[in-house]
């Protein structure tokens, strides 16, 4: 009897664990990966995590049966930390931080690798890169002669070409963006929204795959180097969140949090003076109609079911750097020195 009582109690706590639209109450974690590593960009399909890492590392984890393979990324005595990475339905992309700069493009299970992008520049610093389909994609960095830095790929990876301030809004002195999480960038079909912070908060946004900008101000805390917007993510092309705050102030936990309901034009603060302070990434949960949110930073994880208007904290884990959903209630997230598995509970 007391086994067929304990059986009976998994089985509710699985079936609560896999409730599609329930809200979320308690998180289950997983390790996946524990090593000496900092990992801010990850990327999942198809049962696979593939993630960008610091000490010339990238490397992808099997869903299904916890497979490993990890490469180091040797070019003369160069180190590399990895913060961007994007892919496509037969490739996968990684972007390095600072100066020179590098692209790589690996065939899924990583045996292929060709360098498709080199620039050196002593202020090159980029932040996130995503892609639009197969054939198109961006990458964003910090400014340099006035406007940021954006490379658009209109051939799958092979050639990257350098947008001209010309052709982009004028960035204000002191403005620039944070490779965080690999999530500067969301992309919505079409449309694509860049986020900014520094002596300006802004988003910057472009209803036709990069070749026209609009830019919109938010009410985000700004005028310092280590404030303004660290992450974002939109549900649709109308429902939209950032966060961020500032990196020196963790704990502060007003203008750090914004919604907008009308694509990014406007913004409005939330849960000012509560839940958390600083964020390093924030996620919508799949299929919640834009009701349901889930950060990760230095308070730990923290979870909305009214589009952030009020938050739960799930977890203390506060050494998270970047999370991703697998489905409605199972995330995959990175950060110091780990990868992890999480199911969101509704018991």
């Amino acid at each position: 009897m007391k086994n067929l009582l304990l059986l009976l109690l998994l089985s509710i706590f699985f079936i609560s664990c896999k409730s599609s639209h329930a809200d979320f109450n308690s998180v289950k974690i997983d390790s996946l990966l524990i090593d000496k590593i900092s990992i801010r960009a990850i990327t999942v399909a198809q049962d696979t995590v593939w993630y960008a890492a610091d000490k010339n590392r990238v490397g992808y984890i099997n869903l299904k049966d916890f497979s490993k393979k990890e490469l180091l990324i040797n070019k003369d005595t160069l180190k590399f930390e990895f913060r961007s990475i994007a892919q496509t339905k037969n490739f996968i992309y990684v972007l390095n931080v600072g100066t020179p700069a590098f692209i790589y493009k690996f065939s899924k299970d990583l045996k292929i690798m060709d360098q498709v992008y080199e620039e050196h520049n002593s202020k090159i610093f980029y932040d996130s890169m995503q892609f639009w389909n197969d054939q198109e994609g961006i990458a964003i960095g910090d400014p340099i002669e006035g406007c940021l830095r954006i490379l658009i790929t209109r051939d799958s990876g092979f050639t990257w070409t350098k947008v001209t301030c010309d052709n982009l809004p004028q960035i204000f002195n002191g403005e620039a963006a944070f490779a965080a999480s690999n999530t500067n960038i969301v992309i919505k079909d079409n449309s694509t929204w860049i986020v900014t912070g520094g002596k300006k908060a802004r988003v910057f946004y472009s209803p036709d795959k990069g070749n026209n900008w609009k830019v919109f101000n938010t009410p985000i805390v700004q005028g310092e180097s280590m404030t303004g917007i660290f992450t974002s993510d939109f549900y649709n092309k109308e429902i939209g969140f950032i966060a961020g705050g500032n990196y020196e102030k963790p704990q502060q936990n007003f203008g750090n949090k914004a919604l907008s309901i009308d694509g990014g034009i406007t913004w409005k603060l939330v849960a000012e003076n509560q839940s958390f302070g600083y964020a390093s990434c924030i996620q919508y949960v799949p299929k919640s109609k834009g009701k349901q949110l889930v950060s990760v930073g230095t308070s730990g994880i923290y979870y909305s079911k009214n589009n952030g208007k009020a938050w739960i904290q799930l977890s203390t884990d506060r050494t998270l750097y970047t999370i991703r959903f697998i489905d409605n209630n199972t995330a995959i997230a990175a950060g110091k020195d780990k990868i992890i598995k999480l199911v969101f509970c509704s018991k």
